[in-house]
């Protein structure tokens, strides 16, 4: 049996050292999927110019590890996904495979919803997906992993050391500011919001 365990982290160079502790503790790449938010262009500044384009790249995504490079490297290659709701991102693995498996329309125009939907298609509480949505819509980068029983209880572990979002207490936050839910029909957050955000958060951020 395997478990979906899912974060989010404020620090591209947190996730990304949890992605290559998780490799470390033999989770293959194909199990492992990311999704950062690249309004900064942090992660590359190609642009698509169709939809089938994205399809194909978002799905070469179970390849994932490959495309781990230090801290400023998270995702490096993989082209600039356009998704309502999230704006610019970088996906790969199992998670943008999912995303992609419905065609290049859904991607481009709906995988903003889709995204919620496909964590809880993978087990995640809804609440906790709404949550992780709008923290990647906010400038994280978001790791889920798809794991075997016996590696569950390290692999928590491995996101926890590496400053994994506590859902809870970032919801808390949110709706401290009016929020309830995810809503893939909110306007992008600019670049100056994003930095902001991360301003916020930098060496906050929750342990679980």
């Amino acid at each position: 049996m395997t478990r979906t365990i899912t974060r989010t982290f404020d620090s591209h160079s947190d996730a990304a050292a949890a992605v290559t502790e998780l490799k470390r503790l033999g989770v293959p790449d194909a199990n492992i999927s990311i999704i950062a938010n690249n309004r900064d262009r942090a992660h590359g500044d190609r642009d698509y110019v169709n939809e089938s384009e994205a399809a194909e790249d978002a799905g070469k995504g179970a390849s994932a590890g490959a495309l781990l490079g230090g801290a400023g490297g998270l995702l490096a290659g993989l082209g600039v996904l356009a998704i309502p709701g999230l704006g610019p991102v970088v996906a790969a693995g199992w998670l943008a495979s999912t995303l992609a498996g419905a065609g290049a329309g859904a991607l481009i125009g709906g995988a903003a919803g889709g995204l919620v939907g496909a964590l809880q298609n993978e087990g995640v509480d809804e609440n906790d997906a709404h949550v992780y949505a709008e923290s990647v819509r906010r400038g994280g980068t978001l790791v889920s992993a798809k794991v075997d029983d016996d590696l569950a209880a390290r692999a928590e572990e491995v996101l926890q050391k590496n400053r994994a979002v506590r859902a809870a207490d970032r919801r808390a936050a949110y709706q401290g500011e009016g929020w309830s839910r995810f809503d893939e029909n909110a306007p992008d957050y600019t670049e100056e919001d994003i930095v902001r955000e991360r301003a916020r958060y930098t060496g906050q951020s929750t342990r679980l």
